[in-house]
């Protein structure tokens, strides 16, 4: 059993951007803990700039990334009445579905100075869309980043393309890039509708491609390395926590098959073992500048997620 105690505090310690905002704050919030979603979602909004991205801090040139809190804001408003998120929410909506720049198919680009698509807008946009009840196109912006940066040969993504270029910045198959899809994915899954049943299981489709791919290149530890298919890349843990996170959420959804469970366990085994003394987990895609080994919030967020998913799996 892990500490989760000591998880959350150095988790909430860690300085955040926007997406590290929204990441941890929806760990908390698959957790139950609504004080915390609730304190997070104001400092987001406060944090609002213009043009209606949230959690905007430093550098401002991310496009998907500030709307990764959009579903802490519109649950805080849902929970407390407090128009305060609502009006928040709404003006992160109007940039997500209207002013945020995109290519002539209307697919979101992932930074405002470079026409690129990254594959962490998987996790950063559709969610929100989703949550706000814009299914269809949530469905729009997960279909077509999946037509740019998936690869049929591989049968994994990568991670980010030059739109103007027409050719990928990095082609590599990142672990954490795929691990964004996936979850990013399986909570879309979650969010639609009865009556969007074709479609919850094309998006099944797509995840259970990816996981059945990873798996080929998961390590006798149960981790993987950086670069899914490159074991000269650093053995990274991040990517072991998203994927079975994906998997609880998947077999608890009646999407994925029991048989993906064991492996989920040992991943999950394996990342917890990398859980130190004050509650960090080590050997995540380092923040800042994910190129190395180290620490990063949204390793401590998906050691929170994949807590909560398997506490609901085993609840059910």
């Amino acid at each position: 059993m892990i500490n989760i105690e000591k998880v959350k505090i150095a988790t909430l310690a860690m300085q955040r951007y926007s997406w590290e905002q929204g990441t941890v704050a929806q760990a908390f919030l698959e957790l139950g803990e609504t004080d915390i979603v609730i304190a997070m979602a104001r400092e987001a909004a406060y944090r609002q700039v213009e043009d209606g991205r949230t959690a905007v801090i430093g550098i401002n040139t991310a496009v998907t990334d500030p709307c990764s809190p959009g579903e802490a804001l519109l649950y805080s408003y849902e929970k407390t009445g407090d128009e305060y998120f609502k009006t928040s929410a709404e003006k992160l909506l109007k940039w997500a579905l209207v002013d945020a720049p995109r290519n002539e198919n209307g697919i979101v680009y992932h930074l405002t100075d470079k026409p690129e698509f990254w594959v962490d807008s998987f996790y950063m946009l559709p969610p929100f869309l989703a949550k706000a009840k814009k299914y269809k196109e949530a469905l729009h912006q997960i279909n077509g980043y999946w037509d740019i940066l998936f690869s049929k040969e591989k049968k994994l993504l990568s991670h980010i393309w030059h739109d103007g270029e027409k050719k990928f910045t990095r082609e590599a198959f990142w672990g954490v890039g795929n691990g964004w899809a996936m979850a990013g994915m399986a909570r879309v899954i979650k969010l639609l509708p009865d009556d969007m049943d074709t479609e919850r299981k094309q998006l099944a489709g797509k995840v259970k491609t990816l996981i059945d791919s990873a798996l080929q290149y998961m390590r006798d530890d149960g981790l993987f390395h950086d670069v899914i298919d490159d074991p000269e890349t650093f053995v990274e843990t991040n990517f072991a926590q998203m994927m079975a996170y994906t998997i609880y959420r998947g077999v608890s959804g009646g999407w994925l098959s029991t048989e993906y469970l064991p492996v989920a366990e040992k991943m999950k085994k394996a990342a917890n073992d990398k859980i130190d003394k004050y509650g960090l987990v080590q050997g995540v895609c380092g923040a800042p500048n994910f190129d190395r080994p180290g620490v990063a919030p949204e390793g401590q967020a998906f050691c929170l997620l994949l807590e909560a998913a398997a506490r609901d799996f085993n609840k059910s």
